[in-house]
């Protein structure tokens, strides 16, 4: 810790782990963090004469996740604070296997302290094995600091509870709730807990949108959010008392957080053009000031391309929201090569995000158009259409795709003869899917961390509350209509189609995805004689998280479309 001038600078925490997250009580006078503790044995505890061995025995699932082998768990710990140093440490869930956060998102987010410093919120789902990978159910409890005493206050809700915030009166905890086991794409409701009566009450049930990142007024009388809608994420204000909910921003942006500081908010704002930067915002008016200017040195040397916003037909007589990005120096007679994005999740908005891998405006700075489609499974539209995805995947966002793509191609400066399309994650599949679907519309193909061979997937993810409800359930359910017609429709059963060079990128130590998804692919492509390319990092898991590696990610991105499609 230090002053705000940053003098005095000590050190407090002095752990043989890493603390990774941490909140001082309101009086300051206690101080609870997060760190590991080993909840598994490895090899050399079950074998101590074999020091060099080194091997991962189990029993049950979820033995991976994400990123690692499960031998370490995060909890919270609560300890004495004099202004110097802490004491007196006490694991909230000593003797627990389970862990809180919850993993592999959650952070500090997922604890808080009531205002008057006596309790303590954490989340967590209290299931290991084959429970834990089958179900979502995340519950909200309260640990009390003086008694150790641990309720669970969401008890019988069924789906995802998490990131509590309490009201500055202490009447009131906020959080977002999803309602269903195994779905992990759920509306975000917010849902508010009155501490005096125990009521619960849904704020959102006529709202169509998801509510996240929580923050209270300071009168305690409404909560703040941020929800995205048809591709922009914008503040929101819902009232406790009447549950009457009010927009207040606009603009083509995307707000990550939003709290209250005097008679102003303070929100975290970016877009496909700019990095976040913290901003002051208006709550009367919406009226948006920025204070970091943390990129301005950059930005002011850079021209971006413009963002249009779109609204394509699709094939069932829908209106799909489409973003093109324009080259910065465009010029309308001319004709470009085209990418179309295919965006992950598979249910992540298309919003205004910015990305130091996936940059739409680092694509179009090389001369190419972006096509980005808000296709079928996204969130922004209405929980229908989020949700129409789910055991649908080569079906209706599949033709979503190609309606934007087909549309775009077009326009006079669009190349017909020069598309490609790109993805990562549910992305990656999308590429290997149109790969053997496309009827000769792209001439380039980029697929990272996709999935290839679903029945593969299945069987090899660790998540598998995911896999049972977007692929409806397992391939050897014969009578499950939904799984049977997902697993029909697997990218691997169409390789006799493929005929379009393609670039596969995969992390070894991606666990969701098996980079084996990524290197059968490649294999199916050069055992057919298609063009291929694999990019393969031993040291990195689905997303690319370092510098350099992130550094040869744009260059070989670029190199291949560069080689098929100028």
């Amino acid at each position: 810790m230090m002053k705000s001038d940053g003098s005095d600078r000590r050190q407090i925490t002095k752990r043989d782990w890493d603390v990774s997250g941490f909140l001082f009580s309101p009086d300051e006078t206690k101080l609870v963090f997060i760190q590991d503790v080993k909840v598994n044995s490895t090899v050399n505890d079950l074998h101590p004469d074999l020091p060099q061995a080194w091997a991962y025995i189990t029993e049950d699932l979820m033995y991976k996740h994400w990123d690692e082998w499960v031998l370490n768990a995060p909890h919270p710990f609560v300890a004495d604070f004099d202004g110097k140093a802490i004491s007196n440490e006490k694991d909230l869930m000593e003797g627990e296997a389970f862990e809180s956060p919850v993993k592999p998102m959650g952070g500090i987010e997922q604890l808080a302290w009531t205002p008057d410093s006596k309790v303590i919120a954490y989340c967590s789902r209290k299931k290991t094995g084959k429970e834990y990978a089958v179900s979502t159910n995340t519950d909200i409890y309260f640990y009390e600091v003086a008694t150790g005493n641990t309720v669970n206050k969401t008890e019988g809700m069924m789906g995802y509870d998490l990131n509590p915030v309490f009201s500055p009166d202490g009447k009131w905890m906020a959080w977002e709730s999803m309602e269903r086991d195994g779905y992990e794409a759920d509306k975000h409701r917010l849902f508010v807990l009155n501490l005096e009566n125990w009521e619960m009450r849904d704020l959102t049930v006529n709202f169509d949108q998801n509510a996240e990142s929580l923050s209270w007024s300071t009168d305690s009388k409404s909560v703040y959010f941020v929800s995205v809608w048809h591709g922009v994420t914008q503040i929101y204000r819902a009232d406790i008392e009447s549950g009457s909910i009010a927009k207040l921003t606009e603009g083509q942006h995307d707000y990550r957080s939003v709290k209250q500081a005097g008679d102003n908010l303070i929100a975290v704002r970016g877009s496909m053009s700019q990095p976040h930067e913290i901003y002051s915002v208006n709550p009367q008016t919406g009226e948006a000031t920025e204070l970091s200017f943390e990129n301005q040195h950059i930005l002011s040397k850079i021209e971006m391309g413009k963002v249009e916003e779109r609204w394509v037909t699709t094939t069932d007589n829908k209106q799909m929201l489409v973003w093109v990005i324009y080259p910065p120096k465009f010029d309308p007679s001319k004709k470009y090569p085209t990418i179309l994005y295919c965006q992950g999740g598979p249910q992540s908005a298309v919003s205004q995000f910015w990305s130091y891998r996936w940059n739409l405006q680092t694509f179009v700075a090389n001369d190419y158009i972006i096509v980005a489609p808000n296709r079928r499974g996204l969130p922004g539209f209405g929980v229908a259409w989020n949700e129409q995805i789910s055991g649908d995947y080569s079906g209706q966002n599949m033709k979503d795709y190609l309606s934007a793509i087909d549309a775009l191609a077009k326009e006079p400066f669009v190349d017909e003869t020069r598309l490609g399309a790109v993805g990562a994650s549910y992305g990656g599949f999308s590429v290997f899917w149109l790969a053997g679907h496309h009827e000769k519309r792209f001439k380039a193909f980029i697929a990272h961390a996709g999935i290839f061979n679903l029945e593969q997937q299945y069987l090899e993810t660790e998540e598998m509350w995911f896999a049972n409800w977007d692929m409806g359930g397992p391939y050897w359910d014969k009578e499950n209509e939904v799984a049977q017609r997902t697993y029909a429709n697997s990218p691997h059963k169409f390789v006799d189609k493929w005929d379009t060079p393609i670039l596969v990128i995969h992390g070894e130590k991606d666990y969701r995805i098996l980079a084996s998804q990524g290197m059968a692919a490649f294999n199916a492509a050069v055992l057919r004689g298609v063009p291929a390319q694999l990019l393969i990092y031993p040291d990195e898991n689905h997303w690319i998280m370092k510098p350099q590696n992130g550094v040869l990610w744009q260059r070989t991105f670029a190199s291949w479309l560069d080689k098929w499609l100028k």
